[in-house]
């Protein structure tokens, strides 16, 4: 084994895998907590490095960098974790494939962030494991790894194989790690320093199903539009979707335009237009493919729906981040588009 620059004081051995156009963000939410924890101890808890395929200085999406080593040998004992974000879901690196491998086949503790789970599951080190992804990469993830369990949660743990969502889901696998690396008692103090109020659970879901910002949505709404995220590839009429919930139509109708500021029909297109884009954007498949997953019955029907809001045909939306754009653009959520005036949308 090569020689590592980590020294013997520190109980715990972290190697932060970083790629380009990374999330800093989830960086900063796992480096945190092992930082305070190492302030309020009275030794040295953890050690952390950089490492990249190739070394050099690796910029994140805020356009902040980080100084990498090169891949190496690293210890038994080590836990690697893989950030990836914009393209990494596409990343095919044979290199850092193999040493993932073998990395695993030491016993050493894997962990993808984002969409580092990616390619984890390229190397297969997710085979029949239950993963988690950030949530608007999770239908891509779904569609192109079958033979994983996939979880829209904030992080998963399967013996020596995590995944985790990204931004602050990291710190709390990192407090959940701490609790059973060290003591409750230590990672209750570092998440009152940090001021996050609880450390939450694996199972805990990433994101409410309906979120305006107003805190007001009927639970009729949460409701169907849980259900409508359920049957995104299907064509569900509204008098159907009526008789399943037991709610007449022009309640149901009047509910929509008041939480929501459009009609279900609406909705659930800006759902599976939603999906389509994802799928773009993270997928290999093809664009006849992506409006049959979407529940669109005629691909020109799709295209022009998919022109009409995004500005942008299918065929020029299959990269969330172009090389020659500076800064990432997801031009907009669901409920940006939804509460245009209905004309626009109609």
């Amino acid at each position: 084994m090569s020689e590592h620059p980590f020294s013997k004081a520190a109980d715990e051995k972290l190697i932060c895998v970083v790629l380009p156009r990374f999330n800093m963000n989830s960086l900063t939410m796992l480096i945190e907590p092992l930082r305070i924890a190492n302030y309020i101890s009275d030794k040295p808890l953890y050690e952390w490095q950089f490492l990249t395929p190739g070394g050099g200085k690796i910029t994140a999406s805020n356009g902040m960098a980080v100084e990498c080593d090169d891949l190496r040998d690293i210890p038994h004992t080590a836990t690697i974790i893989l950030f990836g974000s914009w393209g990494a879901e596409r990343n095919t690196d044979h290199h850092l494939i193999s040493w993932l491998r073998q990395s695993a086949r030491h016993g050493i503790r894997l962990i993808g962030v984002e969409t580092g789970a990616y390619i984890l599951a390229r190397a297969g080190l997710l085979y029949g494991k239950q993963a988690t992804t950030h949530w608007s990469l999770y239908p891509g993830f779904s569609e192109t790894f079958s033979d994983i369990e996939p979880s829209e949660q904030l992080y998963t743990i399967d013996k020596q194989i995590m995944t985790c969502a990204g931004g602050t889901a990291t710190a709390d696998l990192m407090l959940h790690l701490m609790q059973g690396q060290h003591s409750p008692d230590l990672a209750s103090e570092v998440s009152s320093q940090m001021l996050h109020q609880s450390i939450r659970a694996p199972e805990t879901l990433q994101r409410p199903i309906v979120n305006t910002g107003s805190g007001h949505i009927n639970p009729i709404i949460l409701e169907v539009t849980r259900f409508l995220e359920r049957h995104i590839e299907d064509h569900i009429p509204i008098p159907d979707l009526c008789r399943r919930t037991g709610v007449p139509q022009r309640k149901l109708e009047r509910l929509f335009r008041r939480d929501l500021g459009c009609t279900v029909v609406q909705f659930y297109r800006q759902l599976k237009l939603q999906y389509a884009r994802t799928l773009l954007v993270s997928t290999n498949m093809n664009i006849r493919e992506i409006s049959v997953a979407c529940g669109f019955n005629s691909m020109s029907y799709f295209s022009h729906c998919f022109s009409r809001t995004f500005g942008r045909k299918p065929s020029l939306y299959r990269m969330s981040w172009p090389d020659d754009q500076p800064e990432p653009i997801w031009h907009g959520t669901i409920y940006s588009f939804i509460k245009k005036p209905e004309k626009d949308i109609a």
